[in-house]
């Protein structure tokens, strides 16, 4: 695209959260963000703010989030009072951690394939089965972390 076109569509109002350039049959021109505009400490702040908004969106409305949450706090409170390296409190943290980051994705991916259509489709199905997939597989890995250095600690 044109940077001619481009600044033409962009608007100069002030950007609203659920506000996006459209994109008709009748327009060549993709759908861009109006968020992509913004530069320097005021981008930093917006993505700041949105990331929190993430979070409170997360604990609302997604449960596996919460139970994962509680987890991941005791988890961490656990390793940092076990008697291991520093590096070894980092690890257990890291993995606990990555679960949560995971798990956000995962709801992302839930979130768009419901926005695009709630009827049944095994495309539907596989995004999801993947997404949920991948949790699965970063709670394999916490626990194998986990496993491994207690059992080196206290063996």
């Amino acid at each position: 695209m044109s940077a001619s076109v481009y600044n033409s569509r962009k608007s100069k109002k002030s950007p609203h959260v659920n506000e996006r350039l459209s994109m008709s049959e009748h327009d060549p021109v993709p759908a861009v963000s109006k968020f992509k505009s913004k530069s320097g400490y005021k981008r930093i702040f917006s993505a700041l703010f949105y990331s929190f908004d993430g979070f409170k969106s997360a604990w609302q409305h997604e449960h596996s989030f919460r139970q994962e949450l509680v987890l991941v706090v005791c988890g961490v409170l656990v390793a940092l009072f076990l008697p291991i390296s520093a590096f070894q409190k980092l690890a257990l943290i890291v993995v606990l951690l990555l679960i949560l980051i995971v798990e956000l994705i995962n709801s992302a991916i839930e979130a768009v394939v419901d926005r695009v259509s709630l009827e049944r489709h095994s495309l539907s199905k596989n995004a999801k089965d993947f997404g949920s997939a991948a949790v699965m597989l970063t709670f394999i890995i916490a626990v194998a972390t986990w496993s491994v250095v207690l059992v080196e600690r206290f063996s």
